[in-house]
């Protein structure tokens, strides 16, 4: 899979030749989205709002991040939010899983473990977000619950949908999988009432910027340094996410020279690929320091970013969860 997304962001005689494949995904996921349409599959309704945030490409865009923000938003109005999200990657036999920071993230997913260490409301990984979402109602008590990328489960209805958008991006070659990045057609945008872009918005759309905060050390995150504490110097940048490209390019704005160590998402990783035997500081992304803490030295160093949206956003997503209240 790793090969393939270098032919998602431009069209190439491989991404040519999967195309008549994508048009067969395309009917596939049409005639699935009428059958719950039309109630020959059924979408299961909670007695509570539900918020799901995803994206319409394969890889990142910003979007945990984001749900981060969003559950810490819910909170600070007076609601008991949950975060639901399928694991991915994960190896459990048993499922739900009410995540902790103590958590295997080769069990539940890296995603579901970065979550966790927020600290900020329950987390609930299982495959079948609807059994892990109600998990959230009546074991948790939460009263509202937030989809960590579940754009395209459609079995658990929603109240309000909202995609992060890659500003850079964007949809690539515009084809769906497997000859482009699309989980979706882009036209599947237009029934998403609240888009927001990481990065430079487009009409219709809202912005969000990442922003980073300092480094914290992977084996020991209560140990921080300021942002500006490797400008100037070398080090070994390692990103196992959808987008390693957009964490090279913030390490470089912050003056620092890397040198790139590209790993494909959820990649699980080992000692070995974060050992370099020069001395030099090793950085990583958050949700790459899940699976490295148990390993990594007093060298290791991963970049703290928080999600800054557009107050627009705020007030749109409030106004909406009221409307689904009083309706």
């Amino acid at each position: 899979m790793h090969w393939l997304e270098q032919h998602w962001y431009r069209v190439t005689p491989v991404s040519l030749l999967l195309w008549p494949v994508s048009w067969l995904y395309i009917l596939l996921l049409t005639l699935r989205r009428f059958a719950y349409r039309f109630g020959i599959l059924t979408s299961i309704t909670l007695p509570v709002t539900v918020i799901v945030v995803g994206n319409i490409t394969v890889g990142g865009s910003g979007k945990t991040p984001f749900v981060i923000w969003l559950a810490r938003y819910l909170r600070e109005r007076g609601l008991h939010p949950g975060i639901v999200l399928r694991g991915y990657g994960g190896s459990a036999v048993d499922w739900p899983h009410r995540v902790t920071e103590q958590h295997d993230p080769d069990a539940v997913g890296d995603e579901a473990v970065m979550l966790a260490r927020e600290g900020i409301c329950p987390v609930v990984a299982d495959p079948d977000r609807v059994r892990g979402a109600f998990f959230l109602l009546r074991e948790l008590e939460c009263n509202i619950i937030v989809s960590d990328d579940g754009l395209q489960h459609l079995r658990l209805h929603r109240d309000i949908e909202i995609a992060v958008i890659d500003g850079e991006r964007r949809f690539g070659n515009n084809f769906c999988l497997p000859a482009g990045p699309l989980r979706e057609p882009a036209s599947r945008l237009l029934d998403i009432p609240i888009r927001i872009t990481n990065g430079a918005p487009l009409p219709g759309e809202l912005e969000m910027r990442l922003e980073a905060t300092g480094f914290l050390r992977v084996n020991a995150p209560d140990i921080s340094m300021p942002v500006d504490s490797f400008q100037g110097q070398s080090v070994h940048a390692v990103a196992g996410i959808g987008n390693p490209a957009r964490f090279f390019s913030h390490l470089r704005r912050l003056g620092i020279r890397i040198i790139e160590h590209d790993f494909p998402d959820h990649h699980r990783f080992k000692s070995g690929d974060i050992e370099f035997n020069d001395g030099l500081p090793v950085i990583m992304t958050r949700k790459d320091a899940v699976k490295c803490d148990r390993f990594a030295d007093n060298n290791a160093w991963y970049l703290a970013i928080e999600a800054k949206p557009d107050s627009r956003i705020g007030d749109e997503i409030w106004r909406r969860i009221k409307e689904n209240q009083h309706g």
